[in-house]
């Protein structure tokens, strides 16, 4: 019921900035808990921030800092910003939302997801 669509991926240099998006077709997502995660090849999936429904966020202590996940005026999409990039960065970032509350997802169980996009973090 819900297509969320990513943009924003592409190749940085150490030290560099990048902003992802996460939209849902114009609809809104205030209701949702939204996640992003990182994945590269042969690893585990990792959260890497998450945006409640009344606009809190929350990272990992090994991100926060570093990125930051917020939403549009419209709530209509949502954001990472990703500073101080470092070539550990590197993978796939995945977008995902659920109705239920942030407090209760874990990783495997948000309902949607984007399809995910690049980001390439080399010198």
């Amino acid at each position: 019921q819900v297509q969320l669509v990513q943009s924003g991926g592409g190749s940085v240099q150490p030290g560099g900035s990048l902003r992802l998006s996460c939209s849902a077709s114009g609809k809104s997502l205030s209701r949702y808990c939204m996640a992003w995660f990182h994945q590269v090849p042969g690893k585990e999936r990792e959260w890497v921030g998450s945006l409640w429904a009344d606009g809190s966020d929350n990272y990992p202590a090994s991100i926060k800092g570093r990125f930051t996940v917020y939403r549009n005026n419209a709530k209509t999409t949502v954001f990472l910003q990703m500073n101080n990039l470092k070539s550990e960065d590197t993978g796939v970032y995945f977008c995902a939302a659920d109705p239920q509350s942030c407090s209760v997802m874990e990783d495997f169980d948000f309902a949607y997801w984007g399809r995910g996009t690049q980001v390439t973090v080399s010198s």
